[in-house]
């Protein structure tokens, strides 16, 4: 169960994350990168075969595949697959650059254009939770920015064939190529190509600590990536106005993503984590994901401080992935709030609804990176381009100040580039 902690000492040390031997991790995912890059395809069919358990001959997935998963998934699903998309649709276009022109200086215009990604690779994880929500809330908003490629990969089962649902999903939202690959492989292969999969230029997507890792090292070798990211994290803060079966169940909600996700409870309240620890034992009992929740919740902590000040500063210390301000009028904490991924107001918006539905992105900044990171959003798959144009007044106006700061730093062939152009235009 959850430790508890009442009037700690020492904030500093609730907030740093678990720490992981990421030494052994990155060693043992380099080797599979370096055999990746020597072997391409030979090395995927190796790694498959080891880690997946299932031979697969050809990793991309054909059109009859396709067609086959979309009438294994039930009508229902469908229907809400089709809300999330709606809802997702609507907020991620309402992010669009206008490509506003600015007039700087009297003849200096300048503006900025968004200008989609070629090629991105989405990575989603399949196994016992197939993350088919993932692929709306990444695909929806590359095909929205006019990425012209949208690679996919997922792992395959024990049958050889990607998570149906997910297969809908891809063809759903637009996906170009999809392939059957999972773990560090997956991103090694989008990463630096092989015969068979296109290289990409950014990779997006969750993973296990070896595809998180996968990413990181990627990313030095030039492959940008969308963030960084690990375990799932959830912090709530309740008072005597939150419910504390809907607050146990959002809790168990992050939980049960993997062992070591990490929930806090804060409050000023005795009573009110009391009630909300007491309906977590009981909802936990029945919990069907409740092996892999339990061994989270021992990561994880409840928390009685003494001031509203200082919940304040905890959470922006703490920097959570997801922020639920389950207290009285919580819209007057938000200006408040300066760290965190996402951020749920009141009783009635479970966290469950940002991971699949409400429109938000779900893929978000973890283990305190939300203090310098947002989440994925529409500018995650573009890349802004600035433009400027001169007119002979614009140049004359600014082209003394360039002359001027040019000299200071002395560099006169800078200087030069303007003083000709004026030279020309004050002898005419």
């Amino acid at each position: 169960m959850m430790k508890l902690f009442k009037y700690p000492t020492d904030l500093e040390a609730l907030i740093k994350r678990p720490l992981a031997d990421t030494l052994s991790l990155n060693n043992k995912v380099n080797r599979i990168l370096d055999k990746l890059k020597a072997e391409g395809d030979a090395a995927l069919r190796y790694f498959t075969e080891k880690f997946d358990q299932v031979t697969v001959q050809n990793f991309k997935v054909t059109e009859d595949e396709i067609q086959r998963a979309v009438s294994l998934v039930p009508d229902s699903l469908k229907e809400a697959i089709l809300q999330a998309k709606s809802n997702i649709e609507k907020f991620h276009e309402s992010q669009k650059d206008s490509g506003q022109i600015i007039e700087t200086s009297p003849g200096i215009k300048c503006w900025r254009k968004s200008v989609a990604i070629d090629r991105v690779g989405l990575y989603i994880p399949a196994g016992a939770a197939p993350l088919f929500s993932t692929v709306l809330m990444l695909g929806i908003p590359a095909k929205i920015a006019g990425c012209r490629e949208i690679i996919l990969c997922s792992p395959p089962g024990k049958d050889g064939n990607i998570n149906p649902v997910i297969l809908y999903v891809a063809q759903l939202v637009g996906c170009t190529q999809i392939f059957k690959i999972g773990g560090a492989q997956a991103i090694g292969a989008m990463a630096f190509g092989t015969e068979t999969v296109p290289k990409v230029f950014k990779i997006f997507g969750p993973g296990n600590q070896y595809v998180t890792a996968a990413k990181q090292i990627v990313s030095m070798q030039g492959t940008a990536i969308d963030l960084p990211a690990g375990p799932s994290e959830l912090l709530v803060w309740a008072d005597e106005s939150a419910t504390p079966a809907y607050i146990a169940a959002d809790l168990l909600s992050q939980a049960e993503h993997g062992t070591d996700s990490q929930v806090v409870l804060v409050s000023l309240s005795d009573l009110t984590i009391k009630s909300v620890l007491d309906e977590l034992e009981t909802q936990l009992k029945v919990l069907p994901t409740k092996a892999v929740a339990q061994e989270s919740l021992k990561m994880s902590f409840a928390l009685i401080l003494k001031s509203e000040e200082e919940i304040l500063e905890f959470i922006n210390t703490y920097a959570p992935e997801h922020l639920m301000l389950n207290i009285r009028n919580p819209e007057d904490q938000i200006g408040k709030i300066r760290n965190a991924g996402s951020v749920f107001l009141g009783n009635y918006t479970p966290e469950s609804l940002g991971d699949y539905a409400s429109g938000t992105n779900h893929t978000l900044p973890t283990n305190a990176y939300a203090n310098a990171y947002s989440g994925v959003s529409l500018d995650s798959f573009v890349r802004k381009i600035t433009f400027q144009k001169a007119s002979v007044k614009g140049l004359v106006n600014i082209g003394w100040a360039v002359e001027r700061m040019a000299e200071a730093e002395n560099l006169p062939a800078h200087k030069n580039a303007v003083s000709i152009r004026l030279n020309q235009i004050n002898s005419v």
